[in-house]
């Protein structure tokens, strides 16, 4: 079977820099590397996918083929760095473009620890001179857009004001694509997931900004978990992002390619989707891979069917034996049809 990535993407229009990408699956740390983007394309062709969030420093001096490594198929990607040095971004800015990634993507939203203690992520939203730099030097080195995800907030720094200060900065720097999830961040006493929990959503702020910059392409997070929410959102923002459902409910975007962008190419069932992967498991299964670094991005396919709980079982009680190849992909369908 030809694998749905492999198949012609219809040339898209563009405003300013930006693909139309009205939809999106959010970056998520430990879910969204290349065996998830890969799977996902044999659902969705047409929605825009990100990388796990890479440190500048690791771009630097790590193993760039095994951090930034994807297939072609992946594309339309986009590649999300943390950092708050000009120079390291805008040096990962041109490793991306060189690379073939559509898109960088600048993280301002992520709570955790280990991002507060290297200065990036969420605690930069308190610093938006700081980050406009970074953008002003990321867009002067690449020719492939630069983008922002933030919160609406941080810490005590949450009125609507003190994210439309931040908008502005940023967007006189040069920055045109905004993905604001509608929660703030408190960076002290809630964990990463809480943050992405507690906080209460405030889709009217993010609303509220497209209205006043009109002349930016605004995208919203948080909370969203089906294609109908996306559709509502839509009346009011340029973009929608899903991040949890999608990894969670990955056959929730089996018609977004439909819905959102036009294209009639038909639909999978969720058993070709699982056919589609045999031949890229085999070829990574060839060089050394083991089975459930793969299927781990793969147990939620069948979410909500008959046989789903059987089909989770096969994969997570064989995946992670010695040797375990496709056969088991063969003998998980063959359980469930």
């Amino acid at each position: 079977m030809t694998p749905l990535s492999a198949m012609p993407i219809p040339t898209q229009a563009k405003s300013d820099r930006f693909p139309i990408h009205p939809l999106s699956i959010a970056p998520m740390m430990d879910r969204t590397d290349r065996h998830y983007r890969y799977f996902m394309r044999q659902i969705t062709r047409r929605t825009l996918l990100y990388t796990e969030m890479v440190t500048s420093a690791a771009i630097k001096h790590g193993d760039r083929a095994y951090l930034l490594g994807f297939s072609p198929q992946e594309n339309p990607l986009a590649l999300q760095v943390g950092g708050d040095n000009p120079q390291d971004l805008a040096e990962c800015a041109r490793i991306a473009e060189d690379m073939g990634y559509d898109e960088i993507n600048l993280n301002v939203g992520c709570p955790s620890d280990r991002v507060q203690s290297g200065h990036f992520g969420a605690c930069l939203m308190k610093t938006p001179l700081r980050v406009a730099q970074c953008i002003e030097a990321m867009s002067a080195a690449t020719k492939i857009p630069v983008s922002v995800k933030h919160r609406i907030g941080v810490d005590e720094l949450d009125r609507y004001e003190d994210m439309q200060n931040f908008v502005r900065i940023l967007s006189e720097s040069g920055c045109r694509r905004f993905s604001i999830h509608a929660r703030k961040a408190w960076l002290q006493g809630l964990s990463p997931k809480d943050n992405r929990e507690v906080p209460p959503l405030r889709y009217a702020d993010v609303h509220r900004i497209k209205q006043e910059f009109p002349h930016l392409f605004i995208e919203i997070n948080g909370g969203l978990i089906t294609l109908e929410q996306a559709h509502e959102q839509l009346k009011y923002v340029d973009a929608v992002m899903i991040g949890r459902a999608a990894y969670d409910n990955p056959y929730l975007f089996a018609t977004s390619d439909r819905e959102f962008f036009g294209d009639e190419t038909p639909i999978r069932s969720r058993l070709e989707v699982a056919e589609a992967m045999i031949a890229y498991i085999d070829e990574w299964m060839a060089k050394g891979l083991r089975l459930h670094k793969i299927t781990r991005h793969m147990l939620q396919l069948f979410h909500g069917q008959a046989g789903s709980r059987l089909w989770k079982r096969i994969l997570t009680d064989r995946s992670c034996l010695v040797g375990a190849g496709s056969e088991v992909i063969r003998a998980a369908i063959t359980a469930i049809h």
